[in-house]
């Protein structure tokens, strides 16, 4: 993992297409800003956990035998 201290308004660049910048500090939050092209898809670490075990739970083999007995 990189740390990187940054003040507000400072910003750090990944990837030559993605732009994050400090936009706000206030107490033990900050605020950020992701500038990043469309594709690129930007979610909050619980989101994105969740998405992951939603699609693990859809592909759960149990899932696709109810789904096969469906379909005879």
């Amino acid at each position: 993992m990189l740390a990187l201290s940054r003040k507000k308004g400072e910003a750090l660049v990944i990837s030559n297409n993605i732009e994050v910048t400090i936009l706000e500090i206030k107490g033990d939050q900050v605020k950020v800003g992701i500038t990043a092209p469309r594709e690129v898809p930007v979610y909050r670490k619980e989101i994105y956990l969740q998405i992951q075990d939603s699609n693990k739970a859809a592909t759960d083999v149990s899932g696709m035998q109810a789904l096969k007995d469906l379909l005879g």
